[in-house]
This record gives structure tokens, C-alpha cells and sequence, in this order.
């Protein structure tokens, strides 16, 4: 479903991505890890459109420029930002509009009562903490039906209910055949989630391991011994 190809991205005379190749299939959890300047967050923007870049993405049978491809993606960036004067119940349904879907009422009214927001519905973006803005991205990034969502650092921030409800909600997303893509620093955060896990460092995959394939280990060892940092 999600498929890049020999991706490389230059600033000037540094490559942040260098000849990076990967796919993520339907049903399947990517989880991106590696430590700070690895690429990952390089990788995530050139993915969604943010970026130009060397190589070939593509996101089903569309290039990841072509608006068919773009309806299919949704995002959640580390970051979150909202309209100022949009109301929390605003955002999510102009998200929904902006893929020309009719906001799902039913949905939506569900996914603000599972994120604890059916109570600050009429909050503007602007009134929001840090915490809340990432439950109403998530929220509208789940809203649209993608077939593949980008999660980037999604659980900074997030109270523990939170944390706990957006881990079932990924399960219930590979669960409906989506391909779920993470990228994060909170290794233990997603020890229970991980189909495929891609380590990056220094701008290039250093490792791609299939969970099925894998001898289990504890993922948070298992990433200390493949990129060579130390947990001391």
C-alpha cells in the first residue's frame, strides 16, 4: 500500500535521507525509530507531500503527488496545529468535507467522547493545551477513512487514558486492513503494536525486521544493539 523507493533528500550539502527504501503493506503496523537527526521525521514529510525529494513514493497505485493518493493518506504530525477560530466539532468535520466525504455523526460523535472532547466541543483551536490539539488531529485524521495514516511522535503530550485509547485505535485500524505508519521516539510505547519495525540512522535504513520473522526480543535492547547507542 505505501511503497518508497531509493528516497533521498538533501539540505544543501548534508543528506538527511540517503537511498532509503521500504514498504508498509495493508494491515500492517511500520513503526519508524532511530535516534535524533536519524531521518525519520525527513522520511515522514517526503511521504505526505511536505517535502521535494530524489525517488519514487507511491501510496497504492498513485505517485504520492497525485491527488488520488492524497485521499488515501492521512497524517498526524508531531506538532499539531489548528485553525485559531475553528471549534474543536469544526475541525474534524472540515477535515471530513476537505476529502469531499459528509462528516460521519455517528463517527465522530464517537471519537470525541473516546478522546474525552465531547465535553469542549465548542472550543476554539486556539484555547486548546498541547494534549487536546493531539487528540482533535487524531481525531480528524481518523475521520476521513484512510487506507494508510501517518502518526508522527503521536503519543507526546497525551495523558495515559489517551495513550491507551490511540493503541487500541491502531489496533482496530491494522484490524480493518489499514496501513498504519509510526514514527517515534517512545519505543516502549509501542512494544505491543509493531508488525514491521525500520531503523534508521544517519539518514539510512540500517534495519528492517519483520515481527513474524524476528526472534522476539525487547524492542527498546533490540534498538539499542542495532544502532549502537548506549542506554547507560
Amino acid at each position: 500500500m505505501l511503497e518508497v523507493s531509493h528516497l533521498t533528500k538533501s539540505y544543501k550539502k548534508t543528506k538527511a535521507v540517503d537511498d532509503v527504501t521500504f514498504s508498509a503493506g495493508q494491515g500492517e503496523v511500520v513503526v519508524l525509530v532511530g535516534p535524533n537527526g536519524a531521518g525519520k521525521s525527513t522520511t515522514i514529510k517526503s511521504i505526505v507531500g511536505l517535502l521535494r525529494f530524489e525517488g519514487e513514493i507511491s501510496i497504492g497505485t498513485y505517485n504520492n503527488k497525485a491527488l488520488k493518493a492524497k485521499e488515501l493518506l492521512s497524517y498526524v504530525p508531531e506538532i499539531p496545529t489548528l485553525f485559531p477560530l475553528l471549534t474543536v466539532r469544526e475541525h474534524i468535520e472540515y477535515m471530513a468535507l476537505a476529502y469531499g466525504k459528509a462528516p460521519d455523526e455517528e463517527k465522530l460523535n464517537a471519537l470525541l467522547k473516546r478522546f474525552d472532547l465531547d465535553d469542549k466541543v465548542d472550543k476554539l483551536g486556539d484555547e486548546l493545551s498541547k494534549g487536546m490539539m493531539q487528540k482533535v488531529s487524531i481525531c480528524s485524521a481518523v475521520i476521513v477513512d484512510p487506507e494508510v495514516i501517518i502518526l508522527d511522535e503521536p503519543m507526546i503530550g497525551l495523558d495515559p487514558k489517551a495513550i491507551k485509547e490511540i493503541k487500541k485505535l491502531i489496533l482496530e485500524l491494522k484490524e480493518a486492513n489499514k496501513t498504519v505508519m509510526i514514527s517515534t521516539h517512545m519505543i516502549e510505547m509501542i512494544e505491543d503494536l509493531w508488525d514491521r519495525v525500520i531503523f534508521m540512522k544517519e539518514g539510512k535504513v540500517i534495519e528492517n525486521i519483520v515481527r513474524t520473522e524476528a526472534d522476539l526480543e525487547d524492542l527498546e535492547e533490540l534498538f539499542f544493539k542495532i544502532t549502537g547507542d548506549s542506554d547507560e
